[in-house]
């Protein structure tokens, strides 16, 4: 896929700009609508890690593509009735947002779980995420249960037509993320994702980038 390839080409190039190590930055191919086929031609291309945000679309083609060992990501909101599935069959979870749905995948876990807390850094309508103020408490729920390890934090910024107006919501989570001692950063996506390996992202999660415009 000449797509990945690119993206892989603009990762390695923006970590270099920052001085940071390319390696240091997961590439989360994000697979919303993506068939079975497409994501085992992504795979043989070099993708490991894999994002869903629908659990029921997700799913089938965890069960399909299970003999490829990738790594899998939810990145959706948790309804806290669903929390027990997304805990049996992904990998990482960047989306926990509240202590009900944190609690519910503690107890739902089968290992231990890589997790991080979505803040809404913005009043965006009908965007998720933790308040910025309800962290402290968040946090600390998730650090007392020991099925989850608690990596870091995501946020989904406002989209802008200048990725550069999306830098200072990049700064303001990695900042988060270091009055916490949190080494994991979730953020950008294939319009801004340069940008933010630059505040610092160790996870971009890039879909169109990757596999086209999509419904």
């Amino acid at each position: 896929m000449e797509n990945y390839r690119r993206i892989i080409q603009r990762i390695d190039a923006a970590a270099t700009r920052a001085k940071r190590d390319p390696q240091s930055i997961t590439l989360v191919a994000v697979t919303k609508t993506v068939p079975v086929s497409r994501i085992r031609e992504a795979a043989d291309c070099g993708v490991r890690n894999v994002g869903e945000n629908r659990l029921q679309d997700a799913l089938p083609k965890i069960d399909e593509l299970r003999a490829l060992g990738l790594r899998w990501h939810f990145i959706g909101r948790i309804q806290t009735n669903k929390a027990k599935k997304v805990a049996e069959n992904f990998d990482w979870i960047h989306s926990v947002d509240r202590i009900e749905v944190a609690d519910k995948l503690g107890t739902s876990a089968r290992k231990v779980l890589s997790v991080l807390i979505e803040v809404k850094l913005h009043e965006e309508p009908n965007k998720a995420g933790a308040a910025v103020s309800e962290l402290p408490d968040l946090i600390a729920a998730i650090r007392r249960l020991e099925s989850l390890n608690l990596r870091g934090l995501m946020a989904v910024p406002p989209f802008l037509e200048n990725p550069e107006d999306v830098r200072p919501y990049f700064k303001q989570l990695r900042d988060l993320a270091a009055a916490y001692n949190l080494p994991d950063l979730s953020m950008g996506m294939t319009h801004d994702f340069e940008v933010a390996i630059e505040e610092g992202a160790t996870m971009v999660r890039i879909g169109t980038g990757i596999f086209g415009n999509r419904s």
